[in-house]
């Protein structure tokens, strides 16, 4: 989770709440969903948070959101901007793997030691989370005054321009930040910190990405600015380029920059982006809008509410909305700010109405219904195959169900789309916020092999099983995916052999009184001649064999492991 630091005296003063002791301020801020982690030493403090509110990544946006906490503010808010005067021209040199660009003129804005440094961390914090480490979208920020560039072609305005395009890696030189010394991008990689840093994003461009004005080269995006237009408290008007590999990425890692910048004081200027196939008017502020039934609110959150207090809570959350009264049911037309990435579904919306009612507020109540809890067969069954794993000398694990498509397939040898267990076609993550978590497992071993991959340090044995959920991508179902519980198991140490793990599935499967056979079969991930199906009351539901040596290696394991995984319905 992303932790921001925040100073709480900025934070006072940016709500116009003097009289908000830091206790207050955290209560306040708990019930917005951002815990306190603690004091720095400077005494700010740290807050915890999911990554969907991007816009709660500087003191800025908390103070926004407090603001409409309070009810100090009300309904969408977009700024005014200003008619461009500003040109990025993107030539057709720009490397294919990074083709976007956006950004904006800010005029105006007075960056104290605490602005900017707000600005710095928002900026590095944006790269954390929505840019992917810089490998998505990447933001630099100039001294708009140190830039110089006139209009160079004629499908631009009139005005002043620069150029988004490639560069040979020993092309044109630069003086980079936190530098004294000329160097091509090339060298920048190899010799500059942060160049060795983000040096993998770019390394394998046969052109690099730079921007230049009419004075020369002045931004290597995504790894570092020039010296020539570098910001500090003197700076007035600033000029935001971000570029990256998905335009609606970068449009809104631009907006929330703007709006935390507007909160400043500072006035947005519109810039006109001149691709060779057509111009696009920036920053993106459009407001979109998504529709929800009151009966929906009601149902989620367990309150009645009437309409006028709805669309107070709609507008004390940011947002505004058309009330729609007739035919059978009530709905809501909702406008969404152009800085809020994280409104996908009518039910993010139901979450702001609870938040702004306030989630502490509702009152708990037995459900009206006639029946009695209890575990589900399936429960049942998934705790009696986890006793009996431990029975066994298992040591019970809970790995996340979220992994990266290296970890699933490369590492283990397997290729996506084939007939073997764990070789099924990934359910994919649309916009990951890690690149470590970017698709659904087909399989839990591979999470198994990444746990002793982590503990090599530890004594052995190491016996270690899960019983988890598994999917992969399946047309025949309503939802296009296909779920299912998996049992995985891993034998490491010195001596660990197929018998080791067919001996502890064997007893598995005697204590659930059901027949098991294992007829050879051949798998990427296991020794040829020392793999079996997993065939269990006549039906193939697994694998079981001795982890090969390319796999070991891959994963640092300087011990044998022998491992098997099956469905967990085979037991039933």
């Amino acid at each position: 989770m992303p932790v921001v630091d925040v100073d709480p005296d900025e934070l006072r003063r940016l709500t116009g709440h003097e009289e908000k002791d830091d206790d207050e301020l955290i209560d306040d801020l708990f019930a917005l969903g951002l815990e306190f982690e603690g004091e720095t030493e400077e005494g700010e403090l740290q807050l915890e948070f999911g990554p969907d509110r991007l816009d709660r990544l500087s003191v800025e946006g908390v103070a926004r959101s407090l603001r409409y906490q309070y009810g100090d503010d009300r309904g969408v808010y977009v700024p005014n901007t200003n008619d461009p005067d500003w040109t990025i021209e993107v030539d057709e040199s720009v490397p294919d793997e990074r083709p976007y660009v956006t950004g904006a003129v800010i005029r105006g804005v007075d960056l104290d030691e605490t602005a900017l440094d707000s600005l710095i961390q928002l900026q590095e914090k944006l790269h954390a989370t929505m840019g992917r480490k810089r490998e998505k979208g990447a933001i630099g920020i100039h001294d708009l005054t140190m830039l110089k560039g006139e209009v160079l072609s004629e499908d631009a305005r009139d005005g002043h321009a620069i150029t988004y395009r490639g560069v040979d890696p020993e092309g044109d030189r630069f003086v980079p930040l936190d530098s004294d010394q000329e160097m091509t991008p090339a060298q920048v990689l190899d010799e500059h910190p942060t160049g060795e840093t983000y040096a993998p994003i770019v390394r394998d461009y046969e052109r690099y990405p730079a921007i230049y004005d009419e004075i020369g080269l002045f931004s290597f995006p995504p790894v570092i600015n020039g010296r020539r237009t570098e910001v500090s408290t003197d700076s007035r008007d600033l000029f935001v380029e971000l570029t990256g590999t998905d335009q609606w990425t970068i449009d809104r890692m631009c907006n929330v920059i703007c709006y935390a910048l507007d909160a400043r004081g500072a006035t947005i200027e519109d810039v006109e982006v001149v691709y060779p196939d057509g111009t696009l008017p920036r920053p993106d502020f459009e407001v979109e809008t998504k529709t929800v039934s009151h009966e929906r609110i009601e149902g989620m959150l367990g309150v009645d509410l009437d309409i006028e207090e709805t669309v107070d809570l709609f507008e004390r959350s940011g947002l505004d909305t058309d009330v729609d009264t007739g035919g059978d049911a009530i709905t809501y037309e909702v406008s969404i700010p152009p800085y809020r990435t994280d409104v996908l579904h009518p039910l993010d919306l139901v979450d702001d109405v609870g938040r702004a009612y306030g989630f502490n507020d509702l009152e708990p109540r037995y459900p009206d219904v006639a029946t009695v809890g209890g575990r589900h067969d399936r429960s049942k069954l998934e705790a009696a195959a986890r006793t009996s794993l431990v029975g066994l000398g298992f040591e019970d694990l809970l790995n996340f169900h979220m992994i990266s498509e290296d970890e699933n397939y490369e590492r283990m040898g397997v290729e996506p789309g084939t007939p073997v267990v764990g070789g099924g076609d990934p359910v994919t993550i649309t916009e990951p916020y890690s690149e470590d978590y970017t698709m659904l497992r087909t399989w839990a071993l591979p999470s198994l092999l990444m746990v002793l991959e982590n503990n090599t340090h530890r004594a052995y044995p190491q016996d270690l099983a899960e019983i988890g959920l598994a999917a992969e991508a399946d047309d025949d179902e309503n939802t296009g995916v296909a779920e299912h519980r998996t049992v995985a198991g891993v034998v490491a140490r010195h001596d660990a052999t197929y018998e080791d793990a067919k001996s502890r599935l064997a007893a598995l499967c005697h204590d659930f009184d059901v027949d098991l056979e294992t007829p050879a079969t051949d798998h990427p991930t296991f020794i040829d001649g020392r793999a079996a199906e997993v065939v269990i009351d006549g039906q193939s539901v697994g694998v079981i064999g001795e982890v090969h040596p390319r796999v070991l290696v891959e994963h640092d394991l300087e011990l044998p492991v022998a491992a098997f995984e099956f469905r967990l319905d085979a037991l039933e």
